[in-house]
């Protein structure tokens, strides 16, 4: 999972070929992809890009961290596994809370 990028910081014009063609400089690029608000359908601004092997994901992090694409400035990382979260709903409701009072 070490070939595997977080891009963050993405200009919201960014496209996932326009992602995949700038990581395509440091090597093989397996997928890229755009995470996008599923209200919205725009982009969250963070991204994901697999390149073929570790070597190539650390050249790319070498070349494109702190780098402008589309106009901003992007973070490159090796991505981390999701981490669980608990579920909101599953909380205990607590009495204090806004709502209409007479």
């Amino acid at each position: 999972m070490e070939n595997k990028l977080f891009i963050g910081r993405l200009n919201y014009a960014t496209t996932e070929e326009g992602l995949k063609n700038a990581f395509a400089q440091a090597g093989e690029v397996l997928s890229a992809s755009i995470i996008m608000d599923k209200f919205t359908g725009r982009s969250k601004g963070f991204g994901f890009v697999e390149m073929s092997t570790e070597e190539e994901a650390n050249a790319a992090i070498q070349m494109l961290d702190n780098k402008e694409l589309d106009g901003r400035t992007i973070a490159v990382s090796i991505a981390r596994p999701k981490e669980d979260r608990p579920r909101t709903f599953d909380r205990p409701r607590s009495n204090f809370g806004g709502g209409y009072r007479n």
